[in-house]
């Protein structure tokens, strides 16, 4: 039993969190008398339009260096740089990346070594540090927050601190040295002029930067939301497949990277399924008239991608379900007259069975029919849809804790499960008045 729930662990958490990546613009076909519910998004400028194209193959080929994993230490920090107190810690970006730091704290980025993951990861050895890679190649990658995983596993097991807390540098997340700092060396993009470094780089903090404009590709997000050809598929399909689901839209025809939408003006928030507003510029909902024929009601939605780069949604752990159900007068649902309808791809808790996979695809639109008996109580007819961010971890969550688990790591279980649960939203709602 032990060896099969690790088994789902190092599966598992080798997944990354989903995420809505870029808008495509999509000019809808029509359904008949049906209301426009939403505005198709006006597409972000291109970065083309302001620069050069960027070299791809260059980009991959830093690139490939870049995110080489497991990543090699950092190695001891330059004397002036540590007396700057410049360290590998994000706090201490912030006395100069202030508005960097404040959006990257309040980003999922920041949480990517939640409750649920340091949950699992606690009840592993801690000199098991290639199953620990399996999840933080891309939770905490840098080799110092790996040491200090190690350490904080080892506390856990004495029962001296909790490991799920906020005293080592693996519990940050994705920290801006993971992506900005190798050998001691920091790197970013160009300035926004697309300019460089000049002579004077030896006067900046921690000497400046490299700049390379690989950290504006999409190729640069696909270090950890693209599962490659021979890691983990089912049905055919990579269990994470959102950089190719991009590669195909029209953004990409476009020149309009990932990050042109997730980090508009170069913010560090990297907005997606989590945020009502985000969701709501990637799609489009329409409705049709509610009708009666044959004794029987009837009415129509229909839910178009016409703002996501890549499938609505992209990956397993989100779901979107549409509700449809009978009201009456007072509002209130009427019992036995609701009916639900699935977007996402749901598979099976151990990852091992792909379900069903009714997600939309970028440029397409999927419609619901509700039939049913009219309730003699009802007066109209309301459309939901709800949006559940977290939908597999929740219940993946849920089956963890049936499992004889206890002290640190049942709590942490816990407290995500907890977390979870609270993370669906309504992002459309609408009352149909019957005939």
């Amino acid at each position: 039993m032990q060896a099969r729930r690790w088994r789902i662990f190092r599966i598992f958490f080798d997944i990354r969190s989903s995420c809505l990546a870029v808008p495509v613009l999509l000019l809808m076909m029509g359904l008949g008398a049906c209301d426009r519910e939403t505005q198709s998004p006006k597409l972000p400028a291109s970065p083309a339009a302001t620069a050069p194209p960027i070299d791809e193959k260059a980009a991959e080929k830093f690139l490939e260096h870049h995110w080489a994993r497991p990543l090699a230490p950092q190695g001891k920090i330059h004397e002036s740089t540590a007396a700057q107190g410049i360290s590998l810690a994000p706090e201490s970006c912030a006395s100069c990346h202030a508005s960097q730091f404040q959006d990257w704290r309040n980003s999922l980025h920041s949480k990517a070594m939640g409750p649920g993951i340091m949950g699992q990861l606690v009840v592993m050895p801690a000199h098991a540090r290639g199953d620990h890679q399996a999840c933080i190649r891309c939770h905490a990658p840098l080799a110092e927050q790996a040491d200090s995983l190690v350490a904080a596993i080892k506390q856990a097991k004495q029962q001296r601190l909790p490991a799920g807390g906020t005293g080592g540098l693996h519990s940050q997340g994705l920290v801006c040295a993971a992506c900005h700092v190798r050998q001691q060396e920091w790197h970013g993009p160009p300035r926004r002029d697309g300019s460089e470094l000049s002579s004077e780089a030896k006067n900046y903090p921690h000497g400046g930067w490299k700049a390379n404009r690989a950290f504006e590709s999409s190729q640069f997000c696909a270090a950890c939301h693209q599962f490659k050809d021979d890691e983990y598929a089912l049905n055919g399909k990579l269990l994470e497949n959102t950089y190719r689901e991009w590669q195909d839209s029209r953004y990409a025809r476009q020149g309009v990277s990932c990050q042109a939408c997730h980090m508009p003006d170069r913010r560090h928030l990297w907005k997606g399924i989590h945020d009502a507003e985000t969701v709501k510029k990637g799609i489009e909902i329409r409705t049709g008239a509610a009708a009666m024929a044959n004794e029987q009601l009837s009415a129509k939605i229909s839910v178009g991608n016409s703002g996501v780069g890549h499938y609505f949604p992209t990956y397993v752990t989100p779901k979107v379900v549409v509700h449809g159900f009978q009201q009456d007068a007072a509002g209130h649902k009427l019992e036995g007259t609701e009916q639900l309808f699935i977007i996402g791809r749901q598979v099976s808790l151990d990852i091992t069975k792909e379900i069903a996979d009714t997600r939309i695809a970028p440029d397409a639109e999927a419609s619901f029919d509700y039939r049913a008996p009219r309730h003699q109580s009802a007066t109209a007819l309301m459309w939901q849809v709800e949006i559940q961010p977290d939908a597999f971890y929740l219940e993946f969550y849920r089956e963890l804790l049936k499992y004889p688990t206890k002290g640190e790591g049942k709590r942490l279980i816990i407290e995500a499960r907890d977390h979870a649960s609270t993370s669906p939203y309504i992002v459309f709602s609408k009352s149909l008045a019957l005939p």
